[in-house]
């Protein structure tokens, strides 16, 4: 058996909460506030290092999905065409007009050099809008990749951290 120094079990609980965050930003039902938790309340690691390492993982997932939607193939093509003509006389009909009311002006909105950043930002700390749609959303925006990442770490490992901090002050 390998015995571990302290100096090693942080590198490799850094790994696993990473990887942990990784899965938690593509799978919703992997809440990676349960693990920083988890973590906190058990008390045989690091939840600072944790609440870090999610930060990460979750990070590198969203920049993922962000990715996934600006580079999706047939995606300049798509941008062209016009959408399909909807029956307005509909409830259906009703509902497509207004949802793409909506996602245009978050499109624009995400495309706003004043608004994305916050928006993500936001997003990332509090939760509202849901991180998920905002990196879809995001995506496929005009919005800088760099801006992106930026926005979604720092409000994660804020929203971890601190969550890191309550939990380990019991």
């Amino acid at each position: 058996m390998i015995a571990l120094s302290l100096d090693d079990m942080w590198a490799w609980q850094l790994v696993l909460a990473v990887g942990f965050g990784i899965g938690s930003a593509v799978i919703p039902v992997m809440n990676a506030e349960a693990y920083v938790l988890g973590v906190g309340v058990s008390g045989a690691l690091d939840p600072v290092v944790a609440a870090i390492g999610v930060s990460i993982g979750q990070t590198i997932g969203k920049v993922a999905m962000f990715l996934a939607v600006r580079y999706r193939p047939g995606y300049a093509d798509r941008k062209s065409k016009e959408p399909k003509p909807v029956n307005l006389d509909t409830r259906w009909g009703r509902f497509v007009q207004w949802n793409r009311g909506v996602s245009k002006r978050l499109l624009d909105a995400m495309s706003d050099s004043r608004w994305g950043a916050p928006v993500t930002l936001l997003s990332a700390f509090i939760g509202i809008p849901p991180l998920y749609g905002v990196a879809l959303i995001g995506g496929a925006s005009r919005m800088k990749t760099v801006v992106f990442t930026l926005s979604v770490l720092v409000g994660r490992c804020a929203r971890f951290v601190l969550l890191a901090l309550g939990v380990s002050g019991f």
